[in-house]
């Protein structure tokens, strides 16, 4: 399955600034386009992985987990 989220970007002065839409807390500010794009991107694979342990952990011991499509 093949996840794709949606940048939103806009420059202010010097800087490139973005956020995923998609995923609350995931802004970051670059002074290059590009430079933002692989900072989202890096972000974004952190945030994922956080989110995966907090909820294993959440759930606690004996859970189980299924994938689900949206």
């Amino acid at each position: 399955m093949k996840n794709e989220y949606t940048a939103v970007i806009r420059q202010d002065g010097d800087w490139w600034i973005g956020c995923v839409e998609e995923i609350p807390g995931v802004n970051c500010q670059e002074p290059t386009r590009e430079q933002l794009l692989e900072t989202l991107r890096e972000t974004l694979r952190e945030a994922i992985e956080f989110n995966r342990i907090d909820a294993r952990h959440a759930a606690g011991s004996g859970f189980t987990s299924a994938l689900i499509r949206a």
